[in-house]
């Protein structure tokens, strides 16, 4: 597994790899549900160019062999000193620890950040998978919350779980 910065050149294979994952991600991501298309796509990748020269967003790929089969992204969500990391994976690349060396590069990657003191993960109660991340990597659970910030669809219970990890 190795992950690198995503670019536009991306855009083909990234696309194939949500739209395979789809059934597999629109349960729990609402940015999946409903379908995914090009100009969504297009739009995401323009959001992660202007986020990396901000310093706000920064999406890598997670390949395997050379091929996409994920995305993780450190999101400086406004305050200073957080930085959120999300995650997927496609469907046939789940339960081999992709998802949590691609996270642990990441908190590296946050923590080098200049002023970043603390790194979250946010997930929906329901998604166990995703509770396994933070929990291998060392984070602590503090919060859960409800309602939770984006909407109960598919799987989702509608309460955020709230990890984090401190430098």
């Amino acid at each position: 597994m190795k992950l690198r910065r995503l670019t536009e050149a991306d855009s083909a294979e990234l696309f194939q790899a949500i739209t395979e994952s789809l059934a597999h991600l629109e349960v729990w991501m609402p940015w999946a549900a409903g379908g995914y298309d090009a100009s969504t796509l297009a739009d995401f990748l323009a959001d992660a160019e202007s986020g990396w020269e901000r310093g706000t967003l920064f999406p890598h790929v997670i390949t395997v062999d050379g091929a996409i089969v994920g995305l993780v992204t450190a999101n400086r969500r406004g305050k200073d000193d957080l930085v959120e990391i999300g995650y997927w994976l496609h469907p046939a690349h789940t339960g081999r620890g992709h998802a949590t060396a691609a996270t642990a590069k990441l908190v590296e990657f946050a923590f080098g950040l200049e002023g970043v003191h603390r790194v979250q993960i946010w997930h929906d109660e329901a998604n166990v998978a995703s509770s396994g991340v933070p929990r291998r990597l060392g984070f602590t659970e503090i919060d859960r919350r409800t309602p939770p910030r984006e909407p109960a669809i598919g799987n989702r219970v509608g309460v955020d779980v709230v990890w984090e990890l401190r430098r």
